[in-house]
């Protein structure tokens, strides 16, 4: 088996069939299976991705969690990480590729360019793709989730900084790494961690191409968290990566960590929160170190003294603009 596409759904009745369906799409000269973990959906996705499965009994297999690992799981906020894992462990591939059940693919060779990319560079453990943004009922303009000058060779020590690998665009070798920490079942991050594990073992590949849509909805587990609680499950995560690579790549992480509470201290001093804001700026100082004050110094110049800060940028600005002298 060449390739395992590894969907994980949870009461996704609107989108499940348009996921799956866009996998049968896909034009492909291997054998492909797709993995459905089910994790006891409270609408018709169970029964959608039943028929599915009776249909294409040849291509699907439909894991059906049990209730009562499901409640459990879902009462320890973590709804969704035993559904994932025990699909992962089902599947058979060379490869594993990641779909959520409310995304979808839109090119039909989006597998096909995947596969032979990693089947032609052996040092890559993981290729991936751009992918749109679509936000339900349209209440924000559909937009391409990386920017447009995203590296396309990156590495473990980026992924400290921002997790560039939309879920429905990874693939990736499976197998290489063992069983997953029992951190991992602890984390509201489920994909992110995964991608660290395996840049471990090789370089990452991105290509701009648009090839998949990634959904923004009000029941989305990621996108439904404030800003200020994503940073800080984003901090938690590093904290248990950095000693699952036994501090190899410390002074990254710590690097990393400076950056997200720097946003965590913009996010603070927005909401008016000045005592968090200034208690978030000492933890991006303790972790950044010097060459992060002019970053403090901006964010306080802008806070406390908003005028004088309008004042130099405007400054700034002019001589920006003044013609350089021969």
């Amino acid at each position: 088996m060449k390739v395992s596409v590894l969907i994980v759904t949870y009461n996704h009745e609107a989108y499940i069939a348009e996921a799956i369906q866009s996998v049968l799409m896909q034009a492909v000269d291997f054998d492909y299976e797709i993995v459905v973990g089910e994790d006891n959906s409270s609408d018709r996705t169970r029964e959608i991705v039943s028929d599915f499965a009776k249909k294409h009994s040849a291509k699907i297999r439909v894991l059906l969690q049990d209730l009562a690992d499901s409640e459990r799981d879902r009462a320890r906020d973590i709804g969704g990480k035993t559904n994932f894992v025990r699909a992962l462990q089902a599947c058979k591939g060379q490869y594993v590729a990641l779909l959520d059940g409310d995304d979808y693919w839109t090119d039909i060779h989006k597998l096909q360019k995947q596969v032979d990319f990693l089947d032609s560079h052996a040092d890559f453990a993981i290729s991936c793709h751009n992918a749109r943004v679509v936000y339900e009922n349209d209440e924000k303009q559909p937009h391409n989730l990386c920017p447009a000058d995203q590296k396309e060779v990156l590495t473990i020590e980026d992924l400290f900084f921002v997790n560039f690998i939309p879920t429905c665009s990874a693939v990736f070798r499976r197998g290489l790494f063992d069983d997953l920490p029992e951190w991992f079942y602890d984390l509201r991050i489920g994909d992110w961690p995964i991608h660290i594990m395996n840049a471990q073992h090789g370089k990452i590949g991105y290509s701009h191409e648009v090839m998949a849509v990634y959904r923004v909805h009000p029941s989305g587990q990621w996108s439904s968290q404030s800003l200020e609680s994503a940073r800080l499950e984003i901090l938690k995560m590093l904290d248990h990566v950095d000693d699952y690579l036994d501090h190899k790549y410390r002074r990254q992480i710590k690097d990393a960590k400076a950056e997200w509470y720097y946003q965590l201290a913009q996010i603070s001093y927005g909401e008016g929160d000045q005592s968090l804001g200034r208690t978030y700026l000492k933890l991006h100082l303790r972790f950044g170190g010097l060459q992060q004050r002019r970053n403090v110094l901006s964010i306080l110049l802008r806070r406390r003294a908003p005028m004088v800060y309008r004042s130099l940028r405007a400054l700034r600005d002019w001589l920006f603009r003044q013609p350089l002298k021969q």
